[in-house]
């Protein structure tokens, strides 16, 4: 397993098959994209099936254990399927959707061999959800929540953004996986660098705060120093899960200990290797996808991983991101 030069193993990887979605959620990098076609064969500039099987062969020559299949919107791609049935036996595979592709389709991926699916999800109210996304899909997605739950995708992590735009729908939102079995809530920080609106961002430790006056117990998870909230159930069960909603929040503005523990190497939809999910200027092309080509980048992507939050990138008096002159004069 390769180790980058903060001790950091690779463990895991994270690889966009497309750019393209059928959303326009207000809060993503990819704002504008509202792609309706459905899904279709590979475009002419996406990796193509055999170019990311080839990747996680390579990959798993480096025991790399885990693999997540992104996008944009992943289900829009029609090989799919394919994908994750000749993604190597020891990788864990999972997928982030929206889940409008599910009905129809989650049976035949768990038997390709998808075992987590993460559906995104900002709002149990049709109206809100269509501001947010942009779509009229809100009963779609809920239908895709369901197929899930049906093929065996248990639990069915719902994501949702937390930004001054949905705060108010976390109550919720909340209640609603605390009632439903089979599912859990991940409320994902907004981070303004990556859409833009820094005027949208809210004060996550107030959302920290409200979940623990509601919650029967607060995990520490050791990965990221996440906080789970275990919301509703018995209190005085043997394990905080027994009949109760997980919820947890992914905050890696202020939380020193995310980027620290990050074992995750990123590669976009049309071939290149990132070492994080918030930089664009260590982008490197893998070229023709020969397994050689992808060893080399694939090892020096790793070596030229750095910290993000506090250390290379600093919040300035507007609000903005910027590159931290103090770190880059220390390296």
């Amino acid at each position: 397993m390769l180790t980058d030069g903060f001790g950091r193993e690779v463990s895991g990887v994270r690889i966009s098959l497309t750019d393209r979605c059928n959303f326009d959620c207000v809060y993503c990098h990819n704002e504008g994209l509202g792609d309706t076609r459905g899904p279709m064969e590979p475009q002419d500039d996406e990796m193509s099936a055999d170019d990311v099987v080839r990747f996680l062969e390579v990959a798993s020559e480096f025991d790399v254990q885990k693999v997540k299949f992104t996008g944009g919107e992943p289900m829009l791609r029609q090989d799919l399927e394919d994908i994750i049935r000749r993604t190597p036996d020891e990788m864990e595979v999972s997928l982030t959707t929206n889940g409008t592709f599910l009905p129809g389709r989650a049976p035949d991926l768990v038997d390709a061999g998808l075992e987590r699916v993460n559906i995104s999800q900002d709002s149990m109210d049709s109206e809100d959800f269509a501001e947010v996304t942009k779509s009229g899909a809100f009963d779609r997605v809920l239908e895709g929540v369901d197929a899930a739950l049906e093929a065996g995708l248990h639990p069915v992590k719902l994501n949702m953004v937390v930004f001054e735009k949905t705060a108010g729908y976390v109550p919720e939102m909340v209640e609603h996986v605390a009632e439903n079995d089979g599912l859990q809530l991940q409320l994902i920080e907004y981070m303004p660098e990556l859409a833009g609106h820094p005027e949208w961002a809210i004060e996550i430790e107030r959302v920290h705060e409200w979940l623990a006056e509601q919650a029967e117990e607060i995990e520490i998870r050791e990965m990221h120093g996440r906080k789970r909230y275990w919301i509703g159930g018995n209190a005085d069960a043997d394990e905080p899960d027994d009949g109760a909603g997980m919820v947890e929040i992914v905050d890696p503005v202020g939380n020193e200990s995310f980027c620290r523990n990050c074992h995750r190497v990123r590669v976009t939809h049309d071939g290149y290797l990132k070492g994080c999910l918030n930089r664009n200027d260590d982008l490197r092309s893998m070229g023709e996808m020969t397994k050689s080509e992808i060893r080399e980048q694939f090892r020096e992507t790793v070596d030229n991983r750095v910290p993000y939050y506090g250390e290379y990138m600093i919040e300035n008096e507007e609000g903005e991101w910027e590159v931290n002159e103090k770190y880059l004069q220390t390296v």
